[in-house]
């Protein structure tokens, strides 16, 4: 009888044993089944996250726009020398920003994106940034060659001609992207009724 009950136990030791195995076995592959669904989530066709292009921050350094994934992107175009239109559209995107609820503003980032790479240096940006009291991480401002900057506006549909060395003709689009850089909304024009604009940053806000 005694050998019976070692038997016993010794077989349920194994099923324990057996079970435990199993139970870790499902959790690897869960995590592995997580990791390949992770990887197989591709950037969308139409996202500005597969432009190749490299961009320069207000702080020097350089970034590509992928590295934007997983925010609310508010961009706008402009450029630091303006004293016109682009005032107002640095106004238009704080008070967009101003509207966006408290426990949603660190999922949006702001970007402004220069169409005069060459007098808007990082430190130039920089001094605009400081300017207009725009210093917070939330805030971006970002340069790039002449050819990704012309490129990047022919994606955002934003129009722009240089009239002198200081001066240019350009459209005023603030558009939103999602987390993995599609477009979903554009607000075009000079303190426009911005409401959807807010609707469409606080439903893909987190």
């Amino acid at each position: 009888m005694k050998y019976l009950r070692y038997v016993a136990i010794i077989i349920a030791l194994v099923g324990l044993i057996s079970c435990n195995n199993n139970s870790e076995k499902d959790a690897e592959a869960i995590t592995a089944s997580k990791v390949k669904k992770a990887e197989n989530e591709a950037i969308p066709e139409m996202s500005i996250y597969n432009l190749p292009s490299h961009w320069t921050t207000q702080n020097g350094e350089e970034i590509e726009l992928k590295d934007l994934q997983g925010k609310v992107v508010v961009m706008v175009m402009i450029y630091t020398t303006c004293k016109a239109a682009c005032p107002r559209l640095v106004a238009d995107m704080r008070n967009i920003e101003k509207q966006v609820p408290e426990e949603k503003k660190d999922d949006v980032q702001y970007v402004f994106v220069s169409i005069d790479p060459e007098t808007d240096t990082p430190e130039r940006l920089k001094a605009f940034s400081k300017e207009n009291e725009m210093e917070d991480e939330k805030w971006l401002f970002l340069r790039g060659t002449e050819a990704d900057t012309r490129e990047f506006a022919a994606v955002l549909a934003v129009n722009y001609k240089e009239i002198s060395p200081m001066d240019f003709s350009h459209s005023n689009i603030i558009s939103v992207f999602d987390q993995r850089g599609e477009m979903v909304h554009q607000q075009e024009g000079l303190g426009v009724d911005n409401k959807e604009t807010i609707a469409a940053i606080i439903e893909l806000a987190k």
